[in-house]
């Protein structure tokens, strides 16, 4: 933490595949002593092979100093996902899977003295119906506003309108939210009027030569023909997209700022 008792917060945009867990091993020290980085937040559901995540994985992103690897809708296609996702608190899944499933929707760090909690949740909006992502914030921001100093939300959802009603229903009481999903970084940056630092996507990290990090050609015969293919992910043009937020001891965002690597 710098002199000013301000918190620099690195959130990384969707990890697709090898493409992008290699230029994160490459680059992401360099950008963590670049940016006096504190915490790394990373989305982490499309690490293995563009879908899901493995053990292996969640070890690979952990050793490169990631703290908390939040996920989507893609959590669960890898069953081997299963083994560890009860005992590895640093690797979340959506909080507003329904009741019963394994795993934890959030996790408290201290962070140099400061309490950092970050939340999961998934959007509904074209997606996959679960359980309500705003009821399920009430819950637990009830759970943990009394003992986190800064609380931030990964917003896994496909519809802008669903994450931007989210922003403003959050604003005012967690630090910031940033969108994860769509794999394309938004210019929408701000800071909402009662602090919450907002972005509708953060983008991914992965091969830009690519439809979302996946094979272009594959992608352009799906649309040509209507048929079912099996997607691989891309290599080619790696980038990291994510963005940097700086948070103040009393949880308010001072600033946020787009990262294209």
């Amino acid at each position: 933490m710098n002199s000013e008792n301000i918190l620099n917060i690195l959130a990384i945009g969707d990890i697709v595949g090898r493409a992008g867990r290699k230029i994160l091993h490459n680059r992401l020290q360099g950008l963590v002593d670049l940016y006096a980085i504190d915490y790394v937040i990373a989305n982490g559901e499309n690490a293995a092979g563009g879908m899901s995540i493995t053990p292996a994985i969640v070890s690979e992103l952990l050793s490169m100093g990631i703290n908390v690897i939040t996920s989507g809708n893609h959590i669960w296609d890898k069953k081997e996902v299963l083994k560890i996702i009860n005992n590895e608190p640093s690797l979340l899944r959506p909080a507003n899977f329904p009741e019963g499933n394994s795993g934890n929707g959030y996790k408290i760090d201290n962070c140099r003295g400061v309490k950092v909690c970050v939340i999961n949740l998934q959007g509904r909006s074209m997606m996959a119906p679960i359980d309500c992502p705003f009821r399920k914030f009430d819950e637990i921001y009830n759970e943990v506003k009394d003992i986190s100093d800064i609380i931030i939300v990964d917003f896994h959802a496909e519809a802008t309108s669903e994450k931007k009603a989210f922003g403003w229903y959050a604003d005012g009481r967690v630090s910031a939210v940033f969108g994860t999903h769509t794999h394309v970084q938004t210019s929408d940056e701000e800071i909402l009027p009662e602090g919450t630092g907002y972005i509708t996507d953060i983008g991914m990290t992965g091969a830009f030569n690519s439809v979302i990090g996946m094979n272009k050609e594959q992608s352009i015969q799906r649309f040509l023909t209507q048929v079912k293919v099996k997607y691989e992910v891309a290599s080619g043009n790696p980038k990291i997209n994510g963005i940097i937020m700086k948070i103040d001891q009393k949880g308010k965002t001072m600033s946020l700022q787009r990262l294209i690597v």
